[in-house]
């Protein structure tokens, strides 16, 4: 896939309670024309949500096109769930035309949107805008979510977030991060209610952002898909309380190509590839291995120390060679020491 033809993700971030799994099961019914993969990353309810899209699901967005990730922080298990999860849907029959991301309620949307800048996605997919949902009603009672006990709880019983965060920083980050704030529930927030809750976010924003009033999820989808931001070249305009904390720097990547002839022991080469990892610290190794004798290509995916290696289908007029990408942060790409430790 070029960098010309990114499949675009909107993100949609937003307190538990707000809205998020609503307004996407609209936007699953209402795709203008587009096939959609959903991908939900929410703490302990990921099986409710994903149950809840996945009765939605048709032929615009099929059940293996919504993907559940409840391994904690999306932008933390980069490595491990978030680029296999892509990988997965953009290897689908009928890859997505546009994905969806559901976050966690209390996830920083920032770390995620440097998440895309990872070397092995970057070039395939582009945040197409950033959706912050807001409980109308409660952001005018000064209180961010509708239930604060429930949110609270949420966050006691997920171990990877910084619980000493305070609401309403999670909150400013969220619609700092924003290129669109839907304000949900207007129905019960009435006209005063939402003009108190416009009031707090347009003092909270760092620029000047569209705020719609929103019920029951129902927003024409023309207004928040298709709007071509590159949230992920623009962060410096989406500024969050986390900034410049080494915890979530994902942009600070680098990855080296590694080619090799055709390999006569891949059982070998698999057990040099764990050991680098291990040693190197080495996120990702993935390519294809030419092996002696084998018609066919051999698929290469590591993730940290597991590998999976499958033959995947013939060479054909594909010159046989072994070609491996190695993606570690850039502290640990030693070109020359990679390149020895695989036989190269």
């Amino acid at each position: 896939m070029s960098t010309l033809n990114k499949i675009p993700v909107t993100v949609i971030t937003g307190f538990l309670g707000a809205g998020k799994t609503t307004l996407i099961r609209h936007l699953m019914q209402n795709p203008q024309g587009k096939r959609l993969a959903v991908v939900v990353n929410e703490f302990g309810t990921a099986g409710v949500d994903g149950d809840i899209l996945k009765s939605c699901a048709d032929e615009n967005c099929p059940a293996e096109n919504i993907m559940e990730l409840a391994n904690g922080c999306i932008c933390c298990t980069v490595a491990d769930d978030f680029i296999p999860t892509i990988e997965q849907l953009m290897a689908l029959p009928e890859p997505p035309e546009h994905i969806v991301i559901e976050t966690s309620g209390l996830a920083l949307p920032k770390p995620l949107l440097k998440a895309f800048d990872w070397p092995a996605i970057r070039s395939r997919i582009t945040v197409d805008g950033v959706i912050a949902l807001a409980d109308a009603e409660a952001v005018a009672k000064g209180q961010f979510a509708p239930d604060l006990a429930a949110v609270e709880a949420q966050r006691a019983a997920d171990e990877s977030l910084d619980h000493e965060t305070p609401l309403s920083e999670v909150f400013e980050d969220q619609i700092s991060c924003a290129d669109i704030v839907l304000l949900s529930k207007a129905d019960l927030a009435g006209e005063e209610g939402i003009d108190k809750a416009r009031a707090v976010i347009e003092a909270e924003a760092p620029r000047k952002l569209p705020i719609l009033p929103m019920t029951e999820g129902v927003i024409d989808p023309r207004v928040i898909l298709g709007l071509e931001a590159a949230a992920e070249d623009d962060l410096d305009a989406r500024p969050s309380h986390h900034d410049g904390h080494h915890d979530h720097e994902h942009d600070d990547f680098e990855s080296i190509v590694v080619e090799l002839g055709e390999v006569s022991d891949p059982e070998a080469l698999h057990s040099r590839i764990i050991e680098m990892a291990r040693a190197r610290n080495i996120l990702r190794v993935k390519g294809y291995v030419a092996v002696e004798g084998k018609p066919m290509r051999m698929l290469v995916q590591a993730v940290g120390e597991r590998l999976r290696a499958q033959y995947d289908q013939p060479w054909g007029t594909q010159e046989r060679k072994t070609r491996l990408v190695v993606i570690a942060e850039h502290d640990n790409i030693d070109t020359a020491g990679i390149h020895a430790d695989l036989g190269a």
